[in-house]
């Protein structure tokens, strides 16, 4: 029974569906402005049938890369003297991020499989949640002192680096709209904000991650991994091109409801 998973397995990783369906989740992101490793995470579980903690993983390491080549074009649509006058905001969320990052990806890798199902189940609802909230309603600004925003945005970057590890996302579905509320910056410059608080968070949650011996799996899946990330660039650059195509009243919808089918899956996961 093993032997006929294993070739079920095999059959499922061939390099023409492992670059579809990355490419399936860059279109997807890339229509929204995100990368889209939250749609992934459930194929590389589901589909191509990658264990919990390895596929979360894996996720990191796929979500590292895509962010990676998605720094050139931010720092083209948003000019660095933009970023320069925010480097406090990234500063300020960075100090808990970092720390929600390494606390994250080590209650991962404790859990229990069946428990890592059930919370991954668990985020993807919040993903859903903050998928809709994010694009379908006008997001206003916290009027805080400073020592209160200060204290908010290092409670809020813990957080956050603990859902990105615990996922393997990168986390700008939550960080955008955090900077947004907490520091009153407009969506398209806090996109390449949070690209400077996510960095650093995915390399510490990775750092955390290859102590393990679930990291692994990297080295096994060498082929599998390059041929999704492949897939997932040619498809975030080809998703960037139809932004507009579907109104955001229709997309965000679909794609919420992704999610929650999803979230519904990992939750029945044996």
């Amino acid at each position: 029974m093993a032997a006929i998973e294993v070739t079920l397995i095999r059959r499922t990783r061939s390099v023409p569906l492992v670059f579809a369906a990355g490419a399936a989740v860059g279109v997807l992101g890339g229509m929204i402005g995100l990368g889209g490793a939250e749609f992934r995470l459930p194929l590389l579980i589901g589909l191509f049938g990658f264990a919990a903690l390895s596929a979360v993983i894996v996720n990191k390491a796929m979500s590292l890369v895509v962010v990676l080549t998605a720094v050139p074009a931010r720092l083209w649509a948003v000019s660095g003297a933009q970023l320069a006058g925010h480097w406090l905001v990234a500063v300020n969320l960075l100090a808990g991020s970092l720390l929600g990052a390494w606390a994250g990806a080590s209650w991962a890798v404790r859990m229990r499989a069946v428990v890592l199902y059930r919370v991954l189940a668990g985020l993807m609802v919040g993903m859903a949640a903050a998928l809709v909230v994010t694009h379908l309603s006008a997001l206003g600004t916290l009027i805080l002192p400073a020592v209160g925003q200060a204290v908010a945005g290092v409670v809020a970057g813990f957080g956050i680096g603990v859902v990105a590890a615990i996922m393997g996302v990168a986390g700008g579905e939550l960080l955008i709209p955090t900077i947004v509320l907490l520091y009153g910056i407009d969506i398209k410059t806090a996109g390449s904000v949070s690209l400077l608080v996510s960095l650093p968070t995915m390399l510490v949650a990775f750092a955390r991650y290859s102590r393990d011996s679930s990291f692994a799996v990297l080295g096994a899946n060498t082929r599998f991994v390059v041929v999704m990330i492949a897939g997932s660039i040619t498809g975030a650059t080809l998703g960037g091109l139809l932004v507009g195509v579907l109104p955001d009243l229709v997309l965000i919808p679909i794609l919420a409801g992704v999610l929650l089918i999803s979230a519904v899956t990992l939750a029945r996961h044996p």
